[in-house]
């Protein structure tokens, strides 16, 4: 199927989501960024929360407890006038996904940041988590409604 000539950045937003979804966090924010800096001016919000939440979960790989913290932050404040969904993406779902990932990292503190990074490899992966980060949702951006 053709891209819609009135959504410029469908396919490039499907492979920023994709990078996302695949854990990809650092080439995610360089499709998003890209995409951002073309973007209407409506809707550079929208493209800027999704590349904040990929490079927070990026800083939360590398164990970046204050860089995670304030761009999760940053990234949902962006997301929350999109809600409830957006170009195709739930954006709700993801924001719910956020915020707790964000709730639990303020929870556990600096000093264990080393528990959520291992949480998100695990669930990246697919694999059950620890006790203390067992119920946190899968990172992933759905289709919207």
């Amino acid at each position: 199927m053709p891209p819609d000539p009135l959504q410029p950045h469908t396919v490039s937003l499907q492979t920023g989501i994709d990078q996302f979804n695949q854990g990809e966090f650092y080439a995610c924010h360089d499709t998003l960024e890209a995409i951002w800096m073309e973007a209407e001016i409506a809707e550079k919000p929208f493209f800027q929360g999704i590349l904040q939440l990929a490079v927070a979960l990026y800083h939360l790989r590398n164990q970046n407890w204050r860089g995670a913290a304030i761009l999760l932050g940053e990234g949902i404040s962006r997301l929350e006038p999109f809600e409830p969904h957006y170009r195709d993406v739930d954006v709700t779902s993801l924001l719910d996904c956020a915020s707790l990932w964000l709730e639990t990292l303020h929870q556990l503190g600096a000093n264990q940041v080393e528990l959520l990074a291992d949480a998100l490899e695990r669930t990246s992966q697919g694999k059950p988590g620890r006790e203390e980060t067992a119920n946190l949702p899968k990172w992933e951006i759905q289709p919207g409604n």
